[in-house]
């Protein structure tokens, strides 16, 4: 559970009285960044909105997510966590998480790195934009990144791109339908692999090996599942300074509009603190990395901070999902695990510009018994036929759809709505284009090959106008070059301001098809490479 946070907790929350580095954010971005320049004698302070969960809590935490009527584990909503949407509706806080840790504290842990072509798609394919970097600059931090985080994964996909290490640990075996699509997807000429899951597969770093809980998605009791808590923890160990309910409410640069002076935060007692530091590095976030520097607009940055370019929050992009269900006549022990051990690169690299695609093999089709029997209404002989009847033969297969960046998907801030603190809430406007749509048609059309071919009876599709987002929220402080086009450069500071650095997937100036978190952790580790070269 969350310290308490409130007035009277007794935690010193006032800012250090000197700073090499100010870190807003204590997610996988912020905190690898912490930690690499503390470890290197750096002078950091790290500034979280949220709480610290206690990892004590961890299993209490998962029966708030199995028992009917229990709410959120991870403490999201009301006026702090606010926003609005227009066009498509966008579910933001859906899968956001405040707190130490950021989103790895519920995320699923799959950990895959880029292709070649997602780093060039306007030279290679004429859409999208390229990166100022390319997939060999970034191949020695994606490794350092895999060591890391801990991740297990198997040299067996023949459509990843080039690596020479091993992974730092094994992969996990397939599971039991796993097996029931290999069969289908052998006769199809359709090639499975294993994925590469920042989760011990045996113990690592401190950390135990993966006790099938099953309840991965929000919750690892175990702490099997990497979560940026860890390098929090080795950042402090280092030296580093944690302060947490700190929400950062704008950063204020000097008279010359050259450099950031401070951080300017609150604290739950209602008090507003300066930050003083030589560097600063934003981690918040997709969203709200954009929100923070447009809320800190000034004479100087009317249209926000670090925006000469009008690049801030625009070019916003998300994975897309595509999926379809069915049922067996025969067991297939669905739910045994709790994350995806089997995917398919196979339809991501062809020649064809349209958006990449990743197919995935669900290992959690169907509805959980225990969830299920919990949230019930009948007992005994009658509950036992149900679970019987709903559990055990179903099947389903997902997948992630590339969406290409558009200038007018975008943040922006909502005069209208406040938060908590009297700060505009974050906007968020969102469409697909009908290059998308044909993307998610497409993995659909293979989908449903592979459970016809299985003898499958389909039961349910997610399509173009079903879809919804997978919740890596990207692009919004892009990557680049010309200082007239992006935000941040090849290392991630800021074009506008000589000490300020944004770190996380609002640098991606495109987002491929792959989750994001291993190329958040190689871009971090290699902006910190960067900041630490100018201290």
């Amino acid at each position: 559970m969350a310290e308490d946070g409130g007035v009277g907790d007794s935690i010193d929350r006032t800012p250090a009285s000197s700073a090499d580095v100010c870190v807003v954010g204590s997610g996988p971005a912020g905190a690898l960044v912490a930690h690499r320049l503390a470890a290197q004698g750096a002078d950091v302070v790290v500034l979280e909105a949220g709480p610290r969960f206690d990892f004590a809590g961890r299993r209490e935490q998962q029966e708030e997510h199995i028992r009917p009527g229990m709410g959120d584990p991870w403490e999201m909503g009301g006026p702090r966590d606010d926003y609005t949407t227009a066009g498509r509706h966008y579910p933001l806080n859906a899968a956001r998480v405040k707190g130490v840790g950021g989103s790895t504290l519920h995320w699923q842990g799959m950990v895959m790195r880029l292709h070649e072509r997602d780093f060039e798609m306007e030279t290679r394919h004429g859409v999208g934009a390229d990166w100022p970097i390319d997939y060999d600059d970034l191949r020695p931090y994606y490794a350092e990144a895999e060591r890391a985080l801990g991740v297990a994964g198997a040299m067996d996909n023949p459509y990843a791109p080039p690596r020479e290490e091993p992974f730092p640990l094994s992969a996990f075996p397939p599971s039991y339908s796993d097996s029931l699509f290999a069969e289908a997807c052998e006769r199809l000429g359709i090639d499975m692999h294993s994925v590469p899951n920042a989760r011990n597969s045996e113990p690592y770093d401190g950390r135990a090996p993966c006790q099938g809980y099953g309840t991965c998605r929000p919750v690892c009791p175990s702490g099997a599942k990497y979560t940026a808590e860890s390098h929090v923890t080795k950042a402090e160990s280092a030296g580093a300074r944690v302060i947490d309910h700190a929400p950062v409410q704008r950063l204020e640069h000097d008279d010359t509009g050259e450099v950031v002076e401070r951080a300017v935060y609150a604290t739950p007692d209602g008090t507003e603190h300066h930050q003083r530091a030589r560097r600063f590095v934003l981690a918040c976030g997709g969203v709200e990395n954009a929100r923070l520097l447009l809320l800190s607009e000034s004479e100087q940055y009317p249209g926000g901070l670090a925006n000469s370019s009008d690049a801030v929050g625009r070019f916003f992009m998300d994975h897309l999902f595509a999926g379809a269900g069915a049922r067996l006549d025969e067991p297939t022990r669905q739910n045994h695990v709790g994350f995806i051990t089997s995917e398919c690169h196979q339809f991501y690299d062809d020649e064809n510009p349209i958006e990449g695609t990743k197919l995935e093999f669900l290992n959690y089709a169907g509805p959980s018994p225990v969830i299920e029997a919990l949230h019930a209404e009948t007992w005994g002989d009658e509950l036992l036929t149900q679970l019987r009847d709903s559990y055990g033969t179903h099947i389903a297969m997902g997948g992630l759809v590339e969406q290409l960046p558009d200038a007018e998907n975008r943040i922006t801030l909502d005069p209208n709505r406040r938060d908590d603190h009297g700060n505009p809430v974050p906007h968020v406007e969102w469409s697909l284009s009908d290059r998308t749509k044909r993307a998610i048609r497409r993995a659909n059309d293979v989908q449903h090959a592979i459970l016809e071919e299985l003898g499958a009876s389909i039961e349910w599709t997610v399509g173009p106008e079903a879809t919804g987002p997978a919740y890596h929220q990207m692009g919004t402080t892009r990557m680049g070059g010309d200082p007239d086009e992006s935000v941040v450069d090849a290392d991630c500071r800021t074009h506008d301001l000589s000490n300020l650095w944004v770190v996380g997937s609002s640098v991606f100036p495109t987002g491929g098809a792959m989750n994001p978190t291993l190329t958040i952790a190689a871009l971090s580790l290699r902006a910190a490479e960067s900041l630490s070269a100018s201290l």
